[in-house]
């Protein structure tokens, strides 16, 4: 009796990693590869600092109407899985999984403070590590997010490609930052963080201010060959 519950319990824990990892590659699929221009189909390969030159460069749009249900109602949910499980799941190490598809516990090398997190569950330690907008949602709101419609705005808040998981605290000081405002405090990863916000503006047809566009200029120029990424 105890080893066939012992069976059955590997064997529903290995359903439940086969499910997150399904929608991984969903997610992954549906995203398409950064274009040279924030509205050409022509695709490249072109490092960061290049695919910069094509984001328009603009004022912000006044912050009205702005909320968080602009982008949906909280995270996306893939054959069972919701968006933060997800991306817990991609960038934690030694990830345990409970059989409802929850990440109870991993360990984070937080790319924000390069500090190693030391993630469980529970109603008083799960805020330790949160899932970051990379291009915050605000800024994208002011930035040519209004004109999309409803649907691409709830893809781009649950697209892997604009979500990283991150020390919770240094999550909050971001608020709705631009990396004029706000950067990483880990230097290191300053130019991986900016070039992941031009992809995503580039793949959503956002803009950047004079400030940020400078911002993000001075960064790369230290880092030439950085890459855009994909997902």
């Amino acid at each position: 009796m105890e080893k066939s519950y012992r069976r059955r319990r590997i064997s529903l824990v290995t359903v439940v990693v086969a499910i997150i990892l399904a929608a991984i590659v969903h997610y992954g699929d549906s995203i398409q590869p950064v274009g040279q221009t924030a509205h050409s189909g022509t695709v490249t390969s072109s490092p960061a600092i290049t695919a910069l030159n094509p984001l328009s460069v603009k004022g912000r749009a006044p912050k009205t109407d702005y909320s968080r249900s602009q982008f949906g109602n909280g995270w996306l949910v893939v054959n069972g899985c919701d968006t933060r499980e997800i991306i817990l799941n991609r960038d934690l190490k030694n990830v345990v999984i409970d059989n409802s598809c929850n990440v109870v516990s991993g360990v984070l090398d937080d790319p924000y403070t390069g500090k190693i997190i030391q993630f469980v569950r529970g109603a008083n330690t799960s805020a330790a590590v949160q899932i970051d907008h990379v291009v915050a949602l605000s800024d994208a709101w002011q930035k040519g997010a209004q004109n999309l419609s409803a649907v691409k705005r709830a893809e781009l808040a649950n697209d892997p490609l604009e979500l990283l998981a991150v020390d919770g605290p240094t999550n909050q000081a971001k608020l709705d930052g631009d990396a004029a405002t706000w950067l990483p405090p880990n230097i290191g990863f300053r130019c991986q963080y900016v070039a992941r916000q031009i992809a995503v503006k580039l793949k959503y047809q956002l803009w950047v201010t004079q400030a940020e566009h400078d911002a993000i200029a001075k960064i790369l120029s230290t880092c030439p060959n950085q890459p855009l990424p994909s997902k």
